[in-house]
């Protein structure tokens, strides 16, 4: 059974549980398998070699994640080659899809945990309540060692973008 954190998080002000481990700065980060569409899985391994940066987000039909899913789109065309930037939701992956093309994002990737949420339970994120992945933001090295990580606290607040994007420079 997963580890479940009781009043760490909030959704309107309510406590939720999260399940999984909480991750910290210095931990290896875990393996996880999410979809990139109804058929092709990514796991961490699909982005060896590079810096990632990983925005989690509960749908990208809300107003505060596709705030967040746009600035880390306009972010990691600053980056090229050198970061993978991933936003995943548990959003099935055509709806992903079209996000993406109506809001022209298209230098990230965009990743569903709809299935097993493993993502989410890996990295302490899975919202019990909701079955939703809580808003966080996680940068991991290119040994896959964390080096960055946001837990937010309230869903519907906006992470620390200046954090995390200074977190992303100095390894950069």
């Amino acid at each position: 059974m997963s580890e479940e954190k009781k009043g760490i998080a909030t959704v309107g002000g309510n406590p939720i549980t999260l399940i999984g481990p909480e991750l910290k700065v210095g931990d290896k980060a875990p393996d996880f398998t999410v979809n990139k569409d109804l058929m092709e899985e990514k796991s961490l391994s699909d982005y060896a070699g590079k810096i990632k940066l990983i925005s989690v987000v509960p749908s990208l039909d809300t107003k505060v994640c596709e705030a967040q899913t746009r600035r880390f789109n306009e972010e990691a065309a600053k980056f090229a080659d050198q970061v993978a930037v991933l936003t995943i939701s548990v959003d099935l992956p055509f709806a992903q899809d079209r996000f993406c093309s109506v809001a022209g994002i298209d230098n990230l990737d965009t990743l569903s945990d709809y299935k097993t949420h493993a993502f989410g339970k890996n990295y302490g994120v899975l919202i019990k309540e909701l079955q939703l992945d809580m808003r966080s933001i996680f940068i991991i090295d290119q040994e896959n060692t964390i080096r960055y990580v946001q837990y937010v606290k309230e869903m519907t607040d906006h992470p620390d973008y200046e954090a995390a994007l200074n977190a992303l420079r100095a390894l950069v």
